[in-house]
């Protein structure tokens, strides 16, 4: 296996982990012991064979490839994990359990976490004793993520807290939530909220799953009455969770760029495959889409790991997403209606445009804090 390289890694080391990586996963495929790539959520049919393969992975050393050695990666480069993706997209394999996890959960511990927090969690997390969730959004505080409600309060050793959180994705499958919660209603709405590594097992959790109009339950609501939380379980300072949450939503949107785009000549393909005559209009549509994945995946190469593209690389595949959906289903016309992978697709579709701040948000985030352009209109809630 390739060794680890500091700062970038020359072309012909990449090539090599590149062959490397393909093997495993042809050879992971025929076994039977590989799961399908999914995307950003993991489906609850999928679970057991996603917990499978992500142990697998961790057992055969192919786990957490930028991850450090000490918490049970593979002490690799990003360079090298975007190989990973792209072998995985190309191959159709997921490329890990759960994004709350590995790549929300994780790198906020790996960046802010004691020592002790990530001891406990990060060679779990890898090995797939730890599942987790994500606790952000409530009924009140989605896009405007500071209004949150639910409420930690200081209490001796440990917070009492009470609130509510929705559109959690696997709340009902993970041990553990990465959780916003406000510490201080004295101080600014940014300024006084706190991060937590929550136990989702602790008394006054309650978890309820949302029933979608797919017919599956990936996101739930979550319920908190009185749930006694240790202090050790706060993610960075009191009171400063928002730097913490602020990085994680980075993450977020960063993750949610190009791997998916890998494959998408091959799902375009397949729409053009029995869907009779494809007229001139229909074709422009397919290149358009096509053009505009390869510049997201192009945009996501060479600037991937800078947190300004993160808003951009959300807001084109959030709208890629929905429009490839939208041409699927005008290829096929009704009888997209009857197949299951082209319904799912496009009843999932609008959900990506909300998921992880909505589009509207990443244009006023690109438009305010890139492009420089005056701030929209603050109503007074005085």
């Amino acid at each position: 296996m390739s060794t680890t390289v500091s700062g970038v890694p020359e072309d012909h080391l990449l090539e090599e982990f590149r062959e490397e990586v393909a093997t495993f996963i042809a050879q992971a495929i025929t076994s039977g012991d590989a799961c399908p790539s999914f995307g950003a959520i993991l489906p609850p049919n999928l679970h057991m064979k996603a917990m499978h393969w992500q142990r697998f992975c961790f057992e055969h050393g192919w786990a957490g490839v930028h991850w450090p050695r000490e918490y049970g990666g593979m002490g690799l480069t990003t360079y090298h994990n975007v190989v990973w993706h792209e072998e995985c997209a190309a191959a159709e394999v997921a490329p890990y359990l759960n994004l709350q996890g590995l790549v929300l959960a994780g790198e906020a511990i790996m960046r802010s976490g004691t020592e002790r927090q990530r001891e406990t969690f990060l060679r779990p997390t890898l090995r797939n004793d730890v599942l987790w969730c994500q606790l952000f959004s409530e009924p009140s505080a989605g896009s405007d993520l500071a209004g949150l409600q639910s409420s930690a309060v200081l209490d001796g050793d440990h917070f009492i807290l009470n609130g509510q959180k929705v559109w959690s994705s696997n709340a009902q499958l993970a041990q553990f939530g990465i959780l916003m919660a406000r510490t201080d209603t004295e101080l600014p709405k940014h300024k006084g909220i706190t991060f937590f590594l929550l136990d989702m097992a602790l008394a006054g959790v309650e978890v309820r799953p949302i029933k979608q109009m797919t017919g599956e339950s990936e996101f739930c609501e979550v319920f908190f009455s009185d749930v006694i939380v240790p202090s050790d379980a706060v993610l960075g300072e009191v009171n400063g969770g928002w730097a913490v949450a602020m990085a994680v939503l980075q993450d977020e949107r960063g993750g949610a760029g190009a791997s998916g785009v890998i494959s998408l000549r091959r799902r375009l393909e397949h729409m053009i495959q029995g869907a009779g005559e494809v007229s001139p209009l229909q074709i422009d549509g397919l290149i358009e889409i096509l053009n505009r994945g390869k510049a997201l995946q192009s945009l996501m190469e060479r600037r991937g790991g800078d947190p300004h593209i993160a808003p951009i690389a959300k807001l084109m595949n959030s709208e890629l997403s929905y429009d490839e959906a939208q041409l699927d289903a005008s290829l096929h016309g009704a009888h997209s209606m009857l197949t299951s992978a082209s319904i799912q697709a496009l009843l999932y579709s609008p959900g990506m445009r909300i998921a992880g701040g909505s589009s509207e948000i990443q244009r006023n985030i690109i438009g305010e804090r890139l492009l420089g352009l005056p701030r929209e209109p603050r109503i007074a809630t005085d």
